[in-house]
């Protein structure tokens, strides 16, 4: 009688871990994805929002780093801390 309770233990666990990575674990994955191509895909004309607020137009785009143009000064910006391009909105987890 004690391995049957412990086969209904064993499958709670098993459904508790698939709902964890189905609700949790996969949603993360693909916005990551997600994000990472939105930021792969950043070229010269884009407008682009910081996690700091700033609005600029992409000037120049270098290995991981953006020079952008806000107002009438030039900026030098990570590429990780962009969180909108144009008017797609990266998931802020990258990190």
């Amino acid at each position: 009688m004690g391995s049957n309770g412990m086969t209904i233990l064993m499958l709670q666990f098993l459904a508790i871990g698939l709902v964890f990575y189905f609700l949790i674990i996969r949603p993360q994955g693909k916005a990551r994805k997600r994000a990472a191509e939105v930021l792969a895909a950043i070229k010269k004309g884009d407008e682009i929002t910081t996690a700091g607020g700033v609005v600029g137009k992409v000037r120049e785009v270098k290995d991981n780093l953006l020079v952008i143009e806000s107002g009438s000064a030039q900026l030098v910006v990570e590429r990780n801390r962009i969180v909108r391009v144009g008017d797609t909105t990266t998931p802020a987890i990258l990190g």
